[in-house]
């Protein structure tokens, strides 16, 4: 009867593991079909997804504070006067590095 060694299934596992460290993550990401990782750290360096903004309401000229969403780049909403309840256009400019450019109120009926 003939004994195998052990030693040579070690140095299979060895080479295996010297294999799979030698990719990196783009090679296992490109050997799975998966997205890169995104470093959301980094790529949001200095600049806040919310902002508060003070807004003059067109309709009974107080200014009050709110909040505005800079992550979806630039949109118009429609958002109540907190001291007279009118309904307020807002129109947001957002530029490609996600910093508020502009706030603009008009009635909505304009």
């Amino acid at each position: 009867m003939t004994m195998k060694s052990r030693g040579s299934d070690t140095s299979d596992g060895a080479a295996s593991a010297n294999k799979q460290s030698a990719l990196d993550e783009k090679a296992i990401d490109q050997l799975y079909g998966l997205e890169p990782v995104i470093d959301v750290e980094a790529a949001a360096i200095n600049v806040e997804p919310t902002q508060f903004v003070t807004v003059s309401c067109p309709y009974c000229g107080e200014s009050f504070e709110t909040r505005v969403d800079l992550t979806g780049g630039s949109f118009d909403y429609i958002e109540d006067c907190q001291i007279c309840c009118q309904a307020i256009n807002l129109c947001i400019e957002v530029n490609d590095a996600g910093e508020l450019m502009s706030l603009k109120t008009q009635q909505l009926s304009e």
